[in-house]
C-alpha cells in the first residue's frame, strides 16, 4: 500500500488586516484561493510589502486570518505547531548553543530528545555539517548557520516547511549552492516546501509552481507551472522565455534598472 502524502495546504477566501498606529485598517492578503499540494515546492514572488511574507505567517499560526480558511490537510490552522517549520533570512541559531545543540532544541522542548538523539546526527549528515557538531553560530560561515537553521527546522519532521527569503543575506555563490541542497533536501524527505523569494531566477530553479502575488492588498496574479526538468539549466531558452515572462507579469518590462536587479 502507498504511503499517503501529507501536508496539503488549502486557503480559501483568506483576507487579513493590520491596523495601523493612525487607526486605520491596512488590508495585507484580501480573498486570496490557493490549494497547495502535498509534497509540492511551490514559491511566492511579488512587489516588496504585497503579503507574502505574511501568508507564511498565517500558514506558520504565528497570525489568525481575519477572513475566509486556512487549512493544513483539511484541518483548520489554528496556531503554531510541529507540522510547521519556519526558516527566516537571519538563522536566528542560539548563540550560546552549538549546532547539534541548536538542532535538539525542538526536541528537548517537546520532550522527546532521549528517544531521537539519533535523528539530531541524521539531520546534521543531512544537511552536511558533519565534523561542525561542537562548533557555535560565530565559528560558522553564513551558508553553513542557514544548513543548521535548515536542520533545526527539519529535525521535528515538519509536513510543512515554509522558508522566508531563505538565502536572501549569502552572497550568489553560496545562494547558489544552497538552492541545490534545500533541492536535495526536498527531494529526499518529500516535504511539503512554500518559499517567498524576491529573486525569479530561484523561483524558476526551485519550483513545481510559482504563485505571482499582486501589490498589497495581495491577491494572486497568477500560478505559473514551471513545465521543466530537473536539474535545470539558467541558461537554457525555456528558462529565460519563463523570466522574460515573469518579469513582464510583474510589470518590470522596460525598467532597466529594476530589472538588472533580479539578472
Amino acid at each position: 500500500m502507498v504511503e499517503r502524502l501529507t501536508g496539503e495546504i488549502r486557503a480559501e477566501n483568506l483576507r487579513k488586516e493590520f491596523i495601523r498606529p493612525d487607526g486605520q485598517t491596512v488590508v495585507a492578503i484580501n480573498d486570496v484561493n490557493v490549494a497547495i499540494k502535498a509534497g509540492e515546492f511551490i514559491s511566492l514572488i511579488g512587489p516588496s510589502g504585497c503579503g507574502k511574507s505574511t501568508f507564511l505567517r498565517l500558514v506558520a499560526g504565528l497570525a489568525r486570518p481575519d477572513g475566509g480558511f486556512l487549512l493544513l490537510d483539511g484541518v483548520p490552522i489554528t496556531g503554531p505547531g510541529y507540522e510547521r517549520g519556519l526558516v527566516f533570512q537571519d538563522p536566528t541559531l542560539f548563540p550560546w548553543l552549538t549546532v547539534f545543540e541548536n538542532i535538539a532544541f525542538g526536541l528537548k522542548v517537546r520532550s522527546t530528545y532521549h528517544d531521537k538523539k539519533q535523528e539530531v546526527q541524521d539531520m546534521i549528515r543531512l544537511v552536511g555539517l558533519e565534523g561542525f557538531e561542537k562548533a557555535y553560530p560565530h565559528q560558522l560561515s553564513g551558508g553553513m548557520a542557514q544548513r543548521a537553521a535548515l536542520a533545526r527546522a527539519l529535525v521535528n519532521h515538519p509536513k510543512v516547511l515554509l522558508l522566508d527569503e531563505p538565502f536572501g543575506a549569502l552572497d550568489a555563490f553560496t545562494r547558489m549552492n544552497m538552492q541545490d541542497e534545500l533541492l536535495r533536501i526536498w527531494q529526499e524527505r518529500g516535504t511539503t516546501m512554500i518559499m517567498v523569494t524576491h529573486d525569479v531566477d530561484e523561483a524558476i530553479y526551485l519550483s513545481d509552481r510559482i504563485i505571482v502575488m499582486s501589490p498589497r492588498p495581495a491577491k494572486i496574479e497568477c500560478i505559473i507551472n514551471v513545465e521543466m526538468g530537473r536539474p535545470r539549466g539558467r541558461d537554457l531558452p525555456d528558462f529565460l522565455r519563463l523570466r522574460a515572462r515573469i518579469l513582464q507579469i510583474l510589470d518590470f518590462a522596460g525598467k532597466r534598472e529594476e530589472i538588472q536587479y533580479y539578472l
